[in-house]
This record gives structure tokens, sequence and C-alpha cells, in this order.
């Protein structure tokens, strides 16, 4: 069980950096995404693609 919380979690904060920086490269603001990415994964991955400015 351990192993699959470290993965999930080592999974999730390479989402969140995904969206720093797509976020930095097309200028957009990552603000709440970054927290939702890392709580939850890929549907804050997805809210911050489908919220697009």
């Amino acid at each position: 069980m351990r192993r699959f919380l470290v993965l999930t979690a080592g999974f999730h904060t390479v989402l969140a950096v995904g969206v720093l920086l797509h976020a930095r490269r097309r200028d957009r603001s990552a603000g709440k995404w970054i927290a939702l990415t890392l709580a939850f994964g890929l549907g804050g991955v997805a809210g911050y693609l489908f919220a697009g400015h």
C-alpha cells in the first residue's frame, strides 16, 4: 500500500510540474491548478486544460 501511495504522489507531482511548465510557456496563470493537480491528478490537468484562457 505504501508503494502505491508513493507512486501516486510522484505521478501527481510530475503532472503538476507539467501544468506549471505549460502555463509558463503559454504565459498563463497556473494558480490553483497546481494544487488541484497535486490533489486530483488527471482531474486537475483536465480542469486546467478545459479552463483555457
